[in-house]
């Protein structure tokens, strides 16, 4: 049996004269690029230039919204807007990036929470449905990647909008098929045979090992690779190459 995966980053996290990460080395290595959309990071020239250089390496291209939360980068849990409050940002976001891909001659392809706010959607099906109708309201035929056993899959299941299931190769999860949370031990996964080890097991074997010896199911469409710690490029070129030797095939999730 032939297995697939798509390779997605963070990235456009640049701001003016701060620079965030290595997204040229990144965009040679992963297949779907999370493009910040001003508000956790990224002004309108790093967007531009990142959709430009994505584009170039036929990288999808996909918008990364936040909360408005520039001082914590999207990481603060904010709970004081109102559901149509941050529905307007959201479509803000989503819709600058999605007119600065069209503009430059390409098309946008998918839609992934950042920080806080994803990790809050996951857990807060009404949150969720913000997000979702947010970016139904953009574009009903944008992909929503998500994470299985949350609820915001749940809600974009339920609002028909097409769903990439997004795994994470760093990161442990619980029983119940969430992430362990950073407050935990062994929340993240260090060594990178252990976190090539639970990458195939999800892609390849088709389940996620949890911390308590479950073995849940899973069909990942995508997986996250981090791009801003200083040994991200080594890291996702070892993964991709442990990937490929293994016969699994690299491409965006949106083309099948």
């Amino acid at each position: 049996m032939s297995h697939r995966i798509d390779l997605n980053c963070d990235m456009g996290e640049s701001f003016g004269a701060w620079t965030m990460g290595d997204d040229a080395a990144m965009l040679d290595l992963v297949s779907s690029a999370n493009i910040a959309c001003g508000f956790h990071a990224g002004d309108p020239d790093v967007i531009a230039r990142t959709i430009e250089a994505a584009q170039a390496r036929g990288v999808a291209i996909g918008a990364h919204p936040s909360f408005m939360d520039l001082y914590g980068f999207g990481r603060r849990r904010i709970t004081g807007d109102t559901p149509q409050a941050l529905r307007a940002q959201l479509i803000y976001q989503i819709g600058a990036v999605k007119t600065m891909a069209e503009a430059a001659g390409a098309k946008m392809t998918h839609v992934k929470t950042h920080g806080a706010l994803g990790n809050m959607a996951a857990e807060d099906i009404e949150l969720a449905r913000v997000c979702v109708d947010a970016v139904k309201s953009v574009d009903p035929s944008l992909f929503f990647v998500a994470l299985p056993y949350s609820e915001t899959m749940r809600a974009a299941e339920e609002a028909g909008l097409s769903v990439a299931c997004e795994i994470y190769a760093d990161r442990s999860y619980t029983d119940q098929g969430h992430l362990t949370p950073r407050s935990q031990p062994g929340a993240v996964i260090h060594d990178p045979e252990e976190s090539l080890k639970q990458v195939l097991h999800m892609v390849v074997d088709g389940y996620i090992p949890t911390t308590g010896g479950k073995k849940l199911s899973v069909k990942p469409d995508t997986l996250c690779i981090h791009g801003d710690t200083p040994t991200a490029v080594q890291i996702a070129s070892r993964l991709r190459e442990a990937l490929e030797r293994e016969g699994v095939t690299i491409g965006p999730f949106h083309i099948r």
